[in-house]
């Protein structure tokens, strides 16, 4: 799909299947509505007075061969004032555009969108954020379906706007993102049996070798062992599914600069191991490498970009079963720093992998270092499906990653991670449990991985009321690839 620019003070001559133009609260016709309006007889505002669209968001109209216009069909969404929208009034405005476009299976549309302004932000950043929006529209999952549905017929978007270069690296910009996101929900999308470890491996080296800046590594189980990755090796340990350790390494900046460093989480699928999940819903439990996913889609987003910075992705991939050789309640696992880990329910194995990761990401000397997971799901009744919850050992640094969240609409909450949690983890037989109780139980896991990141600036996401919708619209979201996206391109010295 493209995002193409083309400034015109005649709408009325352009050639588009779709001309799409704002109706404002009250009925108030916008200035390019207006000048369609009088070449048309005043059949705009005659529907207008008839009362079939207010000028509410969400709200949209038709109108199919228009006197005097050279387009198929004139497309009417309400925008309410249409000057200082709020960033929530402007996604849904974009989101009804691009349903209502499919619906009416345009293939290209105009749109006016100058006219269109939302508090406190510019001109490309309205940009950036339809290219990203357009992009999402036109993911449609097909990989095991025999009879997937039409995808989307929209194939060009214009936008009345110069075409200058601010306009063009956001389209840029937005059409990367969009695409890492939909990168990571075609990953959380694909069931268990196709993406295992292995088959993350084979993606990261595909993206390789499209790359030269990018090199791939695979770190195998027997290295795992030299390494003594004790915390991680005990999760894969009920598996047929050999872990993968997949080290991505971009080098988009001076070899003296250090590099922000990704961990994700890639339990490819987890079924509690001994501590057996209930039945209903495992099913979503494809999910919970959602984190590995959203450092995939992040690097195809960078990839895409190519800034200037250094960036390291690290994805501890792994299966998480029962059988006879599985983990089980009360072993005790020697991780790679040599802290011992009680293993006291192996339904809470993410974070073992992570910590192995995280220590394993020390060699890289990061500037910064970020883990992603779908930890715990007491976050999600912490947050519920709107907000990651976030935490870190210094605070100016989580304050850059909900300012990058807030600014493309990736949002985060910082939660608290205080000292006075941390006995929760106590074990009388190791040097910490895996588990902290039911009080609190995402802050305790991210207590439990601050111990492997003390020297390290560092932070933890926890993606598990983020990272896919269940019920009808069941399906991975691909968050939170556009803030990661955002923090590390804000890292870049070429912006």
């Amino acid at each position: 799909m493209s995002l193409v620019f083309k400034a015109s003070s005649e709408i009325q001559k352009q050639n588009s299947e779709c001309l799409v133009v704002s109706v404002m609260a009250g009925g108030k016709l916008s200035q390019a509505a207006q000048q369609l309006d009088q070449v048309c007889d005043k059949a705009i505002s005659a529907l207008i007075k008839r009362g079939d669209i207010k000028g509410n968001i969400g709200e949209a109209l038709a109108l199919h061969h228009l006197p005097g216009i050279k387009a198929q069909r004139v497309l009417l969404i309400g925008s309410d004032k249409g000057k200082n929208l709020s960033k929530a009034d402007f996604s849904k405005w974009t989101k009804t555009l691009l349903e209502q476009l499919t619906i009416l299976k345009v293939k290209d549309a105009y749109v006016a969108i100058q006219e269109l302004s939302v508090a406190d932000q510019t001109a490309p950043w309205l940009i950036e954020q339809l290219a990203i929006e357009t992009e999402l529209n036109s993911y449609q999952y097909r990989s095991t379906l025999s009879k997937p549905k039409p995808a989307p017929a929209l194939k060009k978007l214009t936008l009345n706007t110069a075409a200058n270069k601010a306009a063009r690296v956001a389209a840029e910009r937005g059409k990367a993102v969009g695409t890492g996101i939909n990168t990571a929900r075609e990953l959380g999308n694909l069931p268990g049996n196709i993406c295992t470890p292995s088959y993350l491996a084979k993606q990261a080296k595909a993206l390789g070798r499209q790359h030269p800046k990018l090199t791939v590594n695979i770190v195998e189980e027997k290295k795992m062992r030299e390494l003594g990755m004790g915390a991680l090796l005990s999760v894969t340990a009920g598996t047929d599914q050999a872990a993968k350790l997949i080290v991505m390494e971009y080098k988009g900046a001076a070899k003296t600069k250090r590099p922000h460093v990704l961990v994700g989480k890639g339990v490819t699928f987890d079924s509690g191991g001994i501590s057996l999940k209930p039945g209903a819903r495992m099913d979503e439990m494809k999910y919970d490498m959602c984190g590995a996913a959203s450092v995939l889609g992040t690097m195809t987003t960078i990839m895409q970009l190519q800034p200037n910075v250094n960036i390291v992705a690290i994805i501890g991939a792994v299966e998480n079963m029962p059988s006879g050789n599985a983990t089980k309640p009360g072993d005790v696992v020697t991780s790679m720093s040599g802290q011992t880990i009680e293993v006291l329910n192996t339904d809470a194995e993410g974070r073992l992998v992570l910590c192995d990761a995280l220590t394993y990401a020390e060699r890289f000397k990061p500037q910064s270092l970020i883990d992603i997971a779908t930890l715990t799901g007491a976050c999600v009744v912490a947050l519920g499906s709107h907000a990651t919850g976030l935490y870190s050992n210094q605070d100016d640094f989580a304050e850059e990653l909900l300012t990058a969240g807030e600014s493309i609409g990736d949002r985060a909450w910082h939660m608290p991670l205080w000292d006075e949690y941390q006995p929760q983890l106590n074990s009388n037989f190791a040097d910490m449990g895996n588990i902290g109780g039911p009080e609190g139980g995402s802050i305790t896991a991210a207590c439990f991985l601050s111990r492997f990141t003390k020297k390290q600036r560092w932070a933890h996401m926890d993606i598990a009321g983020t990272a896919w919708k269940s019920g009808a619209s069941k399906g991975a979201t691909g968050r939170p690839v556009a803030l990661l996206s955002q923090y590390l391109l804000s890292k870049s010295d070429k912006k």
